[in-house]
Parts: structure tokens; C-alpha cells; sequence
């Protein structure tokens, strides 16, 4: 896949998230919490890294955009695990868009859209560290009607379910109004047991279960590209980055114990504001941080809340960034609320993703190729 320029991304093949700016878009804007000094220490390059996983054995699985996956080791990125690039495309923003292990590091999954553009979810059987591709299946397919705002981002949850992020199906402002339907996949965060039947079980306690006129998969919805999300390992909470539309980038929250049915107010809203002639759902869940496109961002880039132990003074906050601009960003959230912000003063490139390890580190994907740590200075 050729690197398009800055300027070229923005508009066309990773629009894929939304915008940074520079500002807060609160008029009342916490403290900044504790700096850490950050330095981020190339580990690797790749050919367009696009996301990751935490792996067996204390490995971390790097994948790239146009189908690979490959073990970062002391030595870098090994010869490709996996190589599915002969069935997807890199055209608009498709391509192979997730990864992710169940816990026990026995079944690997991938998320990427196949030829035809259908959002496509294949699970592999893993033994000793080593994925059994004749084991692979299909678990879930959706029908993608426009190139862009696929989503595509995957997760095992605490509770041991997958939840699936999809976008709205793309175009520009929902022309189907697929963010507020819930007779479809489409727009939503999803929640199945991959485990509990052929091609998977719905969980029980899916908020829609019982409603005949909503898609039983669906754990939260009006969203509009939610390109990367993540469960904080220490409280459990949810953090979703959700793509804006032109004005607004957003960053939902849920907590723990949520049980799931979140309405983030797509196409309705964008961020804390009515989109076009849109009027406020009454069950808005609005988002815990919100900022505008005043500044360098474009495309918010959601992260991780930073468990580790290199960075003693990260400890508890999320950190995330936008593909345009590329600044390391932290929130203090409490409670469901930003009491704090920071800038840990480095910058990524065009940071398309964040992958944390299973020691609670974190690294950071620029799409040009570079695979990152974030270190103490």
C-alpha cells in the first residue's frame, strides 16, 4: 500500500477516526494531572501497522493494514504469522482492521473486510503459542454499504465476551440513519460468546434481547465510527474513540457495571451538539470528553488507560491521540468525569492506534510504519 501524504489521508483512506484539536472544548477545563516524563522508543517498523494485541507468552501481535500479522520480538517484527492479503483490499479504509485473543490465549481473531467490503470476523485455534489455521471459522459477517467508517476494531471484555465495533456504514452523515436503528448492525458496539454456539451465542443479559425490533448483538449504540477502543485491566471500564463528522471528536465512557444500551446519540448528535437539524435523544449518553477540529486534529485515535509500572506517574490515566496530529494526550477520569488533562509532550506520527501488552505497557502505531513504546524519559 502506497503512504499517502498528510493532507491526502485526511481526506480519503483513513479518515477512519476524527479530530484532535489542540483546545478543550469545556469552558471549565480540569487541572492537568501529574506530568510524566514520556519518551517514545521505536521498537519496529512495519508496512502500514495498523493494530495489535497482547499475545501468548507475554508476546505482542502487530497487525498490517493489507493483511498480516507478525510477533514483535527483541529483534523487531518476525516473519508473518498470518497472511491474509490475497482476501482483502486496502481501498477507502478497508483492510485487515483488528485483532484480538480470548483470555486464555486459546482462540485468535481477526476483523477485516474481505473482498466485496463485508465486515468479516474469523476466529483461528491457537496451540502453544502457534495459531492452527485449519481451525479457522467464520463467526460474524456484516454487509458493508459504502468503503469507509468500517469500524472494525475488536476486544474481549472482563465479563469473557467479544465486543465488535462497527461503524455507521459509512458516506458522511449517516444518510441511513443507522447510528439510532437498531434493526441493524451498523453503528453499534456489539457483544456476543463467540464460544457458546456455531457461529456464536448472544448473551443473555444483551440489553436487547427481549425487543423484537432490535438486533439481539447489540450492547450500545449511536456511534458513528468507533475506530479503537479498549477496557481499562484495572477497573473494568469501557472508553470508546468515536470518529467525528466535521465538527466534533468524542470519547464515551461506560463503566464496569454497566448493563449495556448506551445510546452516544449518532446522527442525532456529535459530541455534546445537535448534527444538522438533529434533535437530542432523550436517553443521550453524551461523551465524557469532547473536542473540536480548531486545533491540528482530525480524527481521534482512542488508547488505553495505562496500567503499567515503567511510568509510575501515568498510572491511571488514558492516554489517546488523533491521526492528524499525533500528540500523546492523557484524561483523569473519575467517576464518569474528566478531572484532569495532560500532554505528555511527544508525538507519534500519525498515530492510527494504540496496543497495550500484557504487563500493562503501551505502544504506539503510526501508519507510516513505526512501532513504539511509550518509555519513562
Amino acid at each position: 500500500m502506497k503512504i499517502r501524504t498528510r493532507s491526502s489521508a485526511i481526506i480519503g483512506t483513513i479518515c477512519l477516526i476524527g479530530s484532535l484539536a489542540l483546545g478543550s472544548a469545556s469552558a471549565d477545563e480540569p487541572a492537568a494531572p501529574q506530568q510524566a516524563a514520556v519518551a517514545l522508543t521505536e521498537v519496529a517498523t512495519a508496512q502500514n501497522p495498523i493494530a495489535g494485541a497482547a499475545g501468548p507468552g507475554g508476546t505482542v501481535w502487530i497487525a498490517e493494514r493489507a493483511g498480516t500479522v507478525r510477533v514483535l520480538t527483541d529483534q523487531g517484527l518476525g516473519a508473518p504469522v498470518l497472511d491474509i492479503s490475497d482476501e482483502t483490499t486496502t481501498t477507502g479504509e478497508r483492510g485487515l482492521l483488528g485483532v484480538a485473543f480470548d483470555k486464555d490465549f486459546s482462540h485468535f481473531y481477526i476483523s477485516f473486510t474481505d473482498l466485496e467490503g463485508t465486515s468479516t470476523i474469523d476466529e483461528f485455534a491457537v496451540q502453544s503459542g502457534q495459531l492452527q489455521p485449519d481451525t479457522r471459522r467464520t463467526v460474524l459477517t456484516q454487509t458493508q454499504p459504502y468503503e469507509n467508517h468500517n469500524g472494525g476494531d475488536i476486544k474481549f471484555g472482563p465479563d469473557g465476551y467479544l465486543y465488535i465495533a462497527l461503524g455507521d456504514g459509512g458516506a458522511g452523515g449517516d444518510p441511513h440513519g443507522n447510528g439510532q436503528k437498531l434493526d441493524t448492525l451498523l453503528g453499534k458496539m456489539l457483544r456476543i460468546d463467540p464460544a457458546g454456539a456455531e457461529p456464536y451465542a448472544i448473551p443473555s443479559d444483551n440489553p436487547f434481547v427481549n425487543d423484537p425490533n432490535a438486533k439481539d448483538e447489540i450492547w450500545s449504540y449511536g456511534l458513528r465510527n468507533p475506530w479503537r477502543f479498549s477496557f481499562d485491566s484495572g477497573t473494568g471500564d469501557m472508553l470508546i474513540g468515536d470518529v467525528g463528522q466535521s465538527a466534533w471528536e468524542e470519547i464515551d465512557w461506560a463503566p464496569a457495571d454497566s448493563d449495556g444500551g448506551e445510546n452516544y446519540g449518532w446522527a442525532s448528535m456529535e459530541g455534546n451538539h445537535p448534527f444538522r437539524d438533529g434533535t437530542e435523544p432523550a436517553n443521550h449518553v453524551p461523551p465524557v470528553h469532547e473536542y473540536d477540529r480548531n486545533g491540528l486534529g482530525c480524527s481521534v485515535t482512542g488508547g488505553f488507560v495505562y496500567r503499567g509500572d515503567a511510568i509510575p506517574a501515568l498510572q491511571g490515566q488514558y492516554v489517546y491521540s488523533d491521526y492528524c496530529d499525533g500528540t500523546l494526550r492523557t484524561l483523569k477520569i473519575e467517576n464518569g468525569a474528566v478531572t484532569g488533562q495532560g500532554d505528555l509532550g511527544v508525538n507519534g506520527g500519525e498515530v492510527i492506534s494504540f496496543v497495550q501488552g500484557g504487563d500493562g505497557e503501551l505502544y504506539v502505531l503510526g501508519l507510516g510504519g513505526s512501532v513504539s513504546r511509550i518509555d519513562a524519559a
